[in-house]
């Protein structure tokens, strides 16, 4: 990979971190309460699940997933319903509760809970399918080219996602007032819901 070619995969891949999906609205909906911070594992989770896919890829993911795609499906139930479960328990959540410890406590699954929403996307595998042949020729793969874009895109992702998240965190600390927390919640719970609604819909 050259450094032209490297450079545009950088920003090829940090645009399609922060294009809308069910991993920006799961984003939004814990930075909007929790803080940007608390959004790194989350990210993390989802940045190492498509370093996995851009790996496959390199190996051949359109034969893996055609003999695989009823575990890529189960894989996608599994995360969908998972966001629509903690999107419920966000839209519920009295505002006393927004920010103790007992929500905070659920961070140690957040590494999993974005591992699970960004392997259960569908576009995500299409998009490392199509993509990659732009950049890199496949048939002629080094250990090299597959290291260095699977650091070009920790890095590309990781900056996108957290962007979003901190973004996210201080237009929602404008909002001060209990009434205003109320409906940050329910806003955020209504998110992470429709991002496990789009999961489900997704083929």
């Amino acid at each position: 990979m050259t450094i032209e070619s490297a450079i545009s995969f950088f920003i090829a891949i940090f645009i399609f971190g922060i294009t809308p999906g069910p991993g920006i609205f799961a984003i939004l909906a814990k930075a909007m309460v929790q803080g940007g911070r608390a959004c790194f594992l989350l990210a993390l989770g989802m940045t190492i699940s498509d370093i996995c896919y851009l790996i496959l890829a390199c190996m051949g993911l359109a034969t893996i997933a055609e003999h695989w795609g009823e575990v890529f499906t189960v894989i996608r139930w599994v995360g969908a319903g998972y966001l629509l479960y903690l999107g419920y328990k966000l839209f519920t959540s009295p505002v006393s509760k927004a920010d103790s410890e007992d929500v905070r406590s659920n961070r140690s699954g957040d590494f999993l809970q974005g591992f699970l929403i960004s392997a259960s996307n569908p576009k995500v595998i299409l998009f490392y399918i199509a993509f990659l042949p732009t950049f890199m020729d496949l048939q002629s793969l080094q250990v090299t080219d597959i290291a260095l874009a699977s650091v070009l895109t920790l890095f590309a992702l990781m900056a996108g996602l957290m962007l979003i998240a901190h973004s996210a965190h201080w237009a929602s600390a404008k909002l001060k007032s209990a009434r205003a927390q109320q409906n940050l919640n329910r806003s955020a719970g209504s998110i992470m819901m429709g991002a496990g609604v789009y999961l489900i819909a997704s083929r």
